[in-house]
């Protein structure tokens, strides 16, 4: 320790590393700093120039929560396999070559649009309906089930109306229907449905006023397979005076509760406490109801929800056992049940372990759930000699979890930068101090000497405080403060206590795009989707754009409170993808701080040179289209800026205009940074004066020369 104490000692003209001086010492004799966890240190042979793609796939456990749709290629970039497990070499989409084709400008063949950005993966979510179809299929045939599976995706998980559109028509071919939990849902699902499987379920769950069920009962007026289930005892009553009315005979299902509680997170909805469905007691009082006004053949499904994300096959068999036994007492009293509806709660493993035991994991393949469900509901039903009812599941989340992947940029990073300070000027600070804190920094001085690192820190610790609290007293100057705060950070440096995780900060709202994490701390697969086949250089946090102290994400996968990243590189991007947010994520973000969505594209796969075609481009919420959600008008905004500048400037045209050109590219713009040129910030101003931005020019070159709504500038 003679080195640091040197350093702290300004008679004598030894400094340790990190200070610019005359002579500085041969080395230092504190510990090296502690190596960061996750990332393997160079001395295991693995060094820089050594690293590979593999090593990055381990090191973020792609493998574990990407198979089989995420892999890194031989590039070191994220990849896309649109097929799954039966996507060929040719047929994978890097994904950093999307994110060149949609953010390069209009001029250098790209589509000019800001990020963030979402990608929608169409193929992705084709395979995962044809793999949760296959599951029970294959579970249907090898346990000789009476009956077939027959899914629909809840839309509340992602209403995006051309989600809604692919899982029709992917769906039709084996009946998939859709679920809806309120008026608008169901309108969706209604119109969305006209165009898909005659026989495909529309199941009408939520709370139901009269408005609702006349649409559903409308629903079944136009040849949709309309099922009304009860959540409230009370809305029978409306049910039967409506159809009667309407002169529609109606379906009819019962949400019941379950004694079978999901004790995670995701389980608030389950169980005799849970927000929705029937008692046994009220469940009787609906069959002794429909029975006296000659309706109980309408009784046709039951409906439960073990609740979201469920972990164990061996819950799962214990809820629909307990669901089948219910289906069988309602076949016993005469209803003309068809249809169990097992809810949703098939989840998915965010974080690649595996677990039964987490509520971000779980513990089983698709296959296996679905032979855990076929298997409950064939052995309650062979026991009670009761014919084996269709199965209907509602997985969103499993289903469109996948398809979507969210991609950011890190703008910036914290550094630590070690203190400058000459033999002279060290001297200078130390006589500058107050007895008490010069005490400090002699017994600092006198611990280093002992090589006592504890110490060290307790009295640097010490020193910091006191000198903080002159400083607030005024008898301190900044200069002083600010010496003292670099020479703290350096023995913390020095000794190996310096926390080696920086902040990256992320052009992006985690409100709106990833409120999950915020909201119920939801921990989602977050990576670099370029540079994999370079070491990352240490650790961070990722800080956004917000005004929020809780704009950030300190939790990662693995349990980690930090993530293995890359030193920013000069003008260089460095891009993040935030994976399997396809459920919920666009549907609950907010507009805190007025940040809107991210731009979002549609891409397939294609025989082409870059295997992928962007099927649809739409930019993200312009700062025009935030403001109006809150009830602002733009051009009355403008307009209002225009007369100030015109005031301001005193008769200069030319500087009016500029402003005012300025201040119109902010109105159309999105509310994030904007990193480099897009098409929309480079538009420049005609020479009638006028600045114009359509959104429809993103797809349509020739839509640039329509005008939806203009700017004047004097």
């Amino acid at each position: 320790m003679p080195a640091m104490a040197c350093c702290v000692d300004a008679a004598t003209a030894r400094f340790p590393p990190g200070y610019a001086v005359a002579t500085p010492a041969a080395g230092s004799s504190f510990l090296a700093p502690v190596p960061l966890s996750g990332v393997p240190p160079a001395s295991n042979n693995v060094e820089a120039s050594h690293w590979s793609p593999s090593l990055s796939a381990e090191l973020y456990n792609i493998d574990g929560w990407g198979a089989p749709y995420f892999s890194v290629n031989e590039s070191g970039n994220l990849s896309v396999r649109p097929y799954g497990a039966a996507t060929l070499a040719h047929q994978e989409i890097d994904l950093l070559k999307i994110v060149k084709k949609v953010s390069d400008p209009k001029l250098l063949g790209g589509l000019g649009l800001q990020l963030p950005l979402i990608v929608r993966l169409p193929d992705v979510l084709k395979n995962r309906l044809q793999s949760l179809q296959s599951a029970f299929d294959l579970a249907v045939q090898s346990q000789g089930y009476g009956a077939h599976y027959q899914g629909v995706y809840p839309v509340k998980c992602n209403q995006d109306r051309f989600v809604v559109e692919d899982i029709v028509r992917f769906g039709s071919p084996f009946r998939f229907g859709l679920e809806a939990g309120s008026k608008p849902e169901l309108l969706l699902a209604m119109s969305c449905l006209c165009k898909g499987n005659p026989q495909s379920l529309l199941i009408c769950n939520g709370f139901k006023d009269a408005e609702y069920i006349s649409l559903a009962l409308l629903a079944r007026n136009l040849a949709l397979n309309t099922v009304i289930v009860l959540e409230q005892e009370e809305e029978l009553d409306l049910v039967i005076d409506l159809s009667k009315k309407l002169s529609v005979r109606p379906v009819i299902g019962i949400r019941a509760k379950l004694r079978t509680k999901h004790s995670g997170h995701f389980g608030s909805t389950s169980g005799e406490k849970g927000k929705f469905g029937l008692t046994t007691t009220q469940i009787l009082r609906v069959v002794r109801k429909l029975e006296q006004v000659d309706m109980l053949d309408c009784l046709q499904l039951l409906h439960f929800h073990i609740g979201s994300q469920i972990p164990s096959t061996a819950l799962l068999s214990d809820g629909v056992g307990e669901a089948a036994q219910i289906y069988c007492e309602l076949v016993r009293l005469g209803a003309h049940m068809q249809v169990i509806d097992i809810g949703g709660g098939l989840g998915i493993d965010y974080d690649g372990s595996k677990s039964s035991e987490s509520d971000i994991s779980v513990g089983y393949s698709l296959e296996d759930y679905a032979s855990t469900v076929v298997e409950a509901v064939r052995l309650a039903c062979d026991r009670r000699s009761v014919k084996h009812p269709v199965i209907c599941s509602e997985s969103g989340r499993a289903i469109v979890s996948h398809h979507s992947v969210l991609i950011f940029e890190a703008v910036s990073a914290s550094t630590y930068e070690s203190p400058a300070v000459s033999p002279f000027g060290l001297q200078y600070i130390v006589e500058g101090l107050p007895d008490e804190a010069r005490a400090d920094y002699e017994n600092l001085s006198d611990a280093a000497m002992r090589g006592e690192y504890e110490t060290c820190l307790l009295y640097a610790d010490q020193l910091k405080q006191r000198c903080v609290d002159q400083f607030k007293d005024g008898s301190l100057g900044m200069e002083q403060l600010a010496a003292v705060d670099g020479l703290c950070d350096l023995v913390s440096k020095e000794i190996g206590a310096v926390d080696p995780v920086r902040t990256y900060h992320v052009n992006l709202s985690i409100f709106t795009s990833i409120p999950d994490f915020w909201g119920i701390g939801q921990i989602f697969p977050i990576v670099p989707i370029h540079r994999l086949d370079q070491r990352p250089s240490g650790r961070g946090i990722l800080s956004d754009l917000t005004c929020d102290s809780d704009g950030k994400i300190d939790k990662f996968i693995g349990g980690e409170s930090s993530l293995p990243l890359h030193e920013l590189e000069g003008d260089g991007r460095y891009y993040l993808g935030m994976f399997l947010g396809g459920a919920y994520e666009e549907a609950i973000g907010g507009l805190h701080n007025l940040f809107g969505g991210p731009s979002v594209v549609r891409v397939s796969q294609s025989d082409g040179p870059q295997s992928f075609a962007v099927t649809r481009a739409v930019p993200g919420p312009s700062c025009e289209d935030v403001l109006r959600v809150m009830q602002h008008e733009p051009e009355l905004m403008f307009q209002t800026l225009k007369h100030r500048a015109e005031e301001c400037v005193d008769g200069n045209s030319i500087a009016a205009t500029a402003s005012l050109a300025a201040c119109a590219r902010s109105f159309r713009n999105m509310p994030y940074l904007v990193v480099g040129a897009s098409s929309c910030s480079m538009t420049a101003i005609n020479n009638s004066g006028f600045y114009y931005c359509n959104e429809d020019a993103y797809n349509d070159p020739a839509a640039a020369e329509d005008e939806q709504w203009s700017y004047g500038v004097a």
